[in-house]
């Protein structure tokens, strides 16, 4: 299965489905359904089929992912055939993280007006006594790890001699000349940071100067600096946006905590392994009641948890992350998550609406949508019409388009169609639509004996080899033990870097 194909199938993570009861699942009549979307039913035989012919491996995820995917597809193919628009309260349901957002903006600017204000007068002090520093400097690389002795000495004498020509004055032009990483261009300019964002010999470098100061070499293990402290004059205008903006974040963190302390916010001990499952299957547990966290403003159940993380944005890759993440990080997640929630339940409390004009462009964005989904998959109401007159023929075209697309999808001969969200969502509220999951576990015990039977064709088919292959036994001989490992080199102990000059 190639990368690209992969990505394919991982991307179906966004379809949405109305999870299926388990004594639905099975006391259903249809013993080789996996899946249901309005008219059309998605057999175990054909999802096996589409999993052998796209080579995809026989895994569950991987079978579930398709089965959404047909889902959606099937959906969207039905709902155009039928040429069904939404009503602007279906769009607005289907929106409703966009609108949350916009609502709790509403709501977290009226708030931070009350934020307090640094006292700009005092910048300057604060400046000189290092609250947050400034500087430039000329890098002449010399890593231990990678370069011999000699060659970090040739190093150093290099920038020896660029230190005798350096001084304040000229500082930026030696960096732009000079200096051997990202920062020349701007002439070594490093911005302004605050204490422990760079390594410990470069801030030790530095602070130890005096504003305006230059340094001698310090060395670091990115190789030698040239330092220089910049003048409040030429820090000012950097000093005072970066200050305002640390000191807007504390003020933030300060509020954001004092929310959750007031509403009493408690975090169920066994969350953490709630919260990985539902990222791996967000569908199954859309109408879970399982209580997550509590607060005096209402309860976090599973299933809120997951209309959550379904509408985090694609590219945030939010899944995957919760999947790596360790067990002890899902605490702070839930938290946050809890956040949003405090945060638009206040402004609901302040009655806080979205102004008319967010509000046609949040239904415009979902038009835009559903309308460019589509036309990717060729299932307009013109594409249609071309070929079908009646509703019924409309939505047996349409059905065997998306059907002829997928198979192309899984073989990696066609471009991914993204269903967004909301546009999905919609779609459920008006159809009938869910996976079975017996169906699903058939499939793949379907593929897996299928692979089974085609490798132990082919390894029967493999010619007989006279002569023993290298770590192989004569026929009749008794297997050689295996080598004994090589002994493995215990790495030299390193202290990890986390901080760093740009």
């Amino acid at each position: 299965m190639t990368r690209t194909r992969f990505r394919a199938v991982a991307l179906v993570a966004v379809v949405v489905l109305t999870a299926c009861a388990g004594l639905k699942d099975a006391l259903t009549a249809h013993v080789d359904l996996v899946a249901k979307a309005g008219s059309q039913e998605l057999s175990v035989k054909r999802l096996s089929e589409m999993m052998a012919a796209a080579q995809v491996p026989p895994r569950k995820d991987v079978a579930l992912a398709i089965s959404n995917l047909w889902v959606n597809y099937q959906l969207l193919a039905q709902n155009a055939a039928k040429a069904d628009t939404f009503t602007d309260a279906a769009v607005d349901d289907a929106m409703w993280a966009q609108i949350a957002q916009l609502k709790s903006k509403k709501y977290y600017d009226l708030v931070a007006k009350n934020f307090p204000r640094p006292d700009s007068s005092a910048y300057e002090g604060k400046y000189n006594a290092g609250e947050m520093l400034a500087a430039r400097h000329i890098l002449f690389m010399a890593q231990a790890a990678q370069m011999k002795p000699a060659q970090i000495d040739s190093v150093k004498k290099e920038a020896e001699k660029v230190l005798k020509m350096v001084n304040a004055a000229n500082f930026a032009d030696m960096a732009k000349k000079y200096s051997k990483d990202g920062s020349a261009a701007q002439g070594g300019d490093l911005g302004v940071f605050p204490k422990g964002a760079m390594v410990p010999e470069f801030e030790k470098g530095l602070v130890a100067l005096k504003p305006g100061e230059v340094s001698g070499l310090v060395q670091s293990q990115f190789g030698f600096h040239i330092i220089k402290r910049e003048t409040w004059a030429e820090a000012k205008e950097k000093f005072t946006a970066e200050y305002a903006k640390s000191s807007a974040k504390g003020a933030d963190s300060v509020f954001m905590a004092n929310l959750e302390k007031n509403a009493n916010v408690e975090v169920k001990p066994t969350v953490a392994k709630t919260v990985k499952l539902i990222a791996e299957d967000v569908d199954a547990y859309r109408d879970d009641a399982t209580v997550l966290a509590t607060s005096r403003g209402g309860n976090l159940t599973a299933g809120r948890m997951a209309k959550w993380i379904a509408a985090f944005p694609q590219q945030m890759r939010i899944r995957e992350q919760i999947g790596t993440a360790p067990d002890s990080a899902m605490p702070f997640f839930v938290k946050n998550v809890m956040r949003n929630e405090l945060i638009l339940h206040a402004a609901d409390s302040m009655k806080l609406g979205v102004d008319s004009a967010d509000v046609v462009g949040v239904r415009g964005a979902f038009r835009s949508s559903l309308g460019n989904t589509l036309t990717a998959l060729k299932i307009t109401d013109k594409d249609l019409a071309d070929s079908a007159k009646t509703s019924s023929e409309k939505e047996r075209l349409a059905a065997s388009r998306v059907e002829a697309y997928l198979d192309k999808l899984l073989k990696n001969q066609a471009q991914f169609v993204d269903v967004s969200e909301p546009v999905a969502l919609a779609l459920r509220k008006r159809f009938d639509a869910r996976v079975v999951q017996a169906g699903i576990d058939r499939a793949v015990a379907e593929v897996e004996k299928a692979k089974a039977v085609a490798d132990s064709a082919k390894a029967a088919n493999l010619p007989k080899s006279v002569v023993p292959l290298p770590g192989q036994a004569p026929a009749g001989a008794p297997a050689a033990a295996p080598p004994a490992p090589a002994p493995v080199a215990k790495p030299d102990s390193a202290k990890p870097v986390t901080k760093k000059p740009n």
